[in-house]
């Protein structure tokens, strides 16, 4: 039996809609502008740029309903509705047309960006991990498996603030289809059950403060909302 200095944290999961069970995360990756009109709104031209990826940590991913703390290091945190899809097969260099067959299920997440560290990090060239990957940066509805939903290729993705709506798109708008996303991360990290990927954000990404509610929807998959709270 495996001794430990300390007991290990507890494993990072997300529930699964309709179960008690729940899904254990292993990494989390993140597609960066995947969405065309949200590549022109940060200031890029997504006829010329390959997509790539940033990562959080596994425990900076949480269950949906409840109150973030506004947290700390900012005065710009920002919303990005995603398409989520947890990984239940690994692979490494998965082809597009096997993708679906390593994908467990999907959910609704929110990538919630310190958009003021963000742009320092682009500034002086500097990684983007203070920007995206702190603590409970990345809340995710319940997961609903694929075999209950198939793989879907388009529907409505959109999110509101107070009852305003601020992102509203289609799914089928991303440039980078989840197949050919699921395929691209392959490349370059042989993925394994419990991996996130979250697929990119519309247009229309916004700060938010103490007291907003933000709830978002993605047709046919799963609804998600949080509030955020007072500064952690």
């Amino acid at each position: 039996m495996t001794s430990f200095v300390f007991p290990p944290s507890p494993r990072a999961s997300i529930a699964v809609s309709g179960s008690a069970e729940r899904f254990p995360v292993r990494r989390v990756f993140c597609v960066g502008r995947n969405y065309a009109a949200h590549a022109r709104e940060m200031g890029k031209d997504p006829e010329r740029e390959p997509p790539f990826f940033f990562t959080k940590p596994a425990d900076a991913v949480c269950d949906a309903g409840g109150t973030i703390p506004y947290p700390p290091l900012t005065e710009n945190l920002h919303f990005e509705m995603e398409l989520v899809v947890a990984i239940g097969h690994g692979g490494a260099d998965i082809s597009p047309d096997k993708s679906e067959a390593h994908i467990w299920g999907y959910g609704a997440g929110i990538d919630l960006t310190r958009r003021d560290l963000q742009q320092q990090a682009k500034d002086m060239g500097r990684p983007w991990d203070w920007a995206k990957g702190f603590d409970l940066s990345g809340p995710v509805a319940p997961l609903v498996p694929a075999t209950r939903i198939g793989h879907p290729t388009k529907g409505r993705i959109a999110l509101s603030v107070n009852g305003e709506i601020r992102q509203d798109a289609d799914l089928s708008s991303q440039i980078w289809p989840v197949r050919d996303v699921v395929s691209l991360c392959s490349r370059s990290v042989k993925l394994a059950p419990g991996d996130l990927i979250f697929t990119g954000t519309p247009a229309g990404v916004g700060a938010v403060g103490p007291g907003d509610l933000l709830e978002g929807t993605i047709e046919g998959i799963a609804e998600i909302a949080i509030t955020i709270g007072p500064r952690a």
